[in-house]
């Protein structure tokens, strides 16, 4: 049986015609950077997530960026976040010059630990951002109240996590400041790259709307050093589409989730933890094991994919030298990166796949 990671054709032919009918009506009428297809995306992801604002970006990485134009974040400043994650969300941060401020993750669910952000605060510190990992929300009960008491401001990482709840609330809306990502292998996919940014803050939506189109309204009068930061027409009509089945592909998963929490039981695995005041998406299901990477060419060597996020922590990548960072600095989040294995998880996954990923993990450790 093959079982691959995963396998972005089963989704689209499920939803072929529905896609093509959206592409061509973008196609008829050309309006293909911003225009009707996003802006009637904006409102109904709006409506979704529950805020007043959301604006459609180029990627999840440009909502990162943008998000922290848009707070003035620039050099001399300090922005505290995980050093597990992908290299997009300190990477904004460096690139507006403004220093990246590793903490150490929770060894439990890989998100940042709030209990050691504070001893990382200083002068300088201007923004948190807690990465919501793997489809799961970070603890931001106490994220939010150590950023009250700083005067910082809290952007959430929330390219992994579109659907995921903590408290009952919706990731993106919980902190000022939201970012997403429509990357094709996210949990809400594109056909390309895109990115959304959510804010309940009107003053803040209004700039980053003059931010992600070169800082100009109207148009060729610039009050602001933006960037070409826009979503396509067509990206827009894509994700209105998928939009309609974004729960129902997310309980999916969810399901799977479950059945392999069942199946793994004593197979010498660690499955994921899931806080119980969140409802994770499962964006990835990664667990633990000690021989991470003979398990993985076992799996591989029965015809299943499998994926490390990621090999190694964002204070040891050579880019982030300059930081005069070392391992050891970071203890859990350096271990964390030798053992984690994510398994396929996508909605279209059957159970009989799920079965077999999981009686091969469990005779790997017999």
């Amino acid at each position: 049986m093959q079982v691959p990671m995963l396998d972005l054709k089963a989704q689209y032919v499920s939803i072929k015609e529905e896609i093509l009918s959206a592409i061509a009506v973008v196609c008829a009428g050309q309006h293909l950077c911003l225009g009707p297809a996003v802006e009637q995306f904006e409102r109904q992801i709006a409506q979704y997530c529950g805020c007043r604002h959301a604006i459609g970006v180029s990627s999840g990485s440009d909502a990162l960026l943008v998000s922290l134009m848009a707070i003035d974040v620039g050099p001399g400043d300090e922005v505290v976040t995980t050093p597990f994650t992908f290299f997009a969300t300190a990477g904004a941060v460096a690139r507006l010059g403004a220093k990246p401020v590793f903490v150490d993750i929770d060894q439990e669910t890989f998100n940042i630990n709030p209990d050691l952000i504070e001893a990382r605060i200083t002068s300088r510190t201007k923004a948190i951002i807690p990465v919501h990992l793997f489809g799961q929300v970070a603890r931001m009960k106490p994220i939010l109240e150590i950023a009250r008491r700083h005067n910082l401001t809290v952007v959430e990482d929330a390219a992994q996590a579109i659907g995921a709840t903590q408290d009952g609330l919706l990731c993106g809306t919980i902190g000022q400041i939201g970012c997403f990502s429509f990357y094709p292998t996210k949990n809400l996919g594109g056909f390309g790259d895109g990115g959304l940014i959510t804010t309940n803050d009107d003053a803040i939506a209004a700039k980053l709307r003059i931010l992600r189109d070169h800082g100009q309204n109207p148009r060729y009068y610039y009050h602001l050093i933006g960037g070409n930061f826009r979503l396509d027409g067509i990206q827009g009509a894509v994700l209105s589409v998928k939009l309609r089945y974004l729960n129902q592909w997310n309980r999916t998963r969810q399901d799977h989730a479950a059945l392999y929490d069942r199946l793994l039981v004593g197979s010498g695995a660690k499955t994921p933890k899931i806080e119980p005041n969140n409802g994770s998406v499962y964006h990835q299901y990664t667990i633990r094991a000690s021989s991470r990477d003979l398990l993985q060419k076992a799996l591989a060597d029965h015809g299943i994919g499998s994926a490390i996020f990621y090999p190694r922590p964002l204070h040891l990548q050579p880019c982030f030298a300059y930081l005069g960072l070392s391992a050891g600095d970071f203890p859990i989040a350096e271990k964390t990166c030798q053992e984690v294995l994510s398994l396929p998880i996508y909605p279209e996954l059957s159970n009989e796949q799920i079965e077999y990923v999981a009686t091969t993990i469990r005779e790997f450790h017999d």
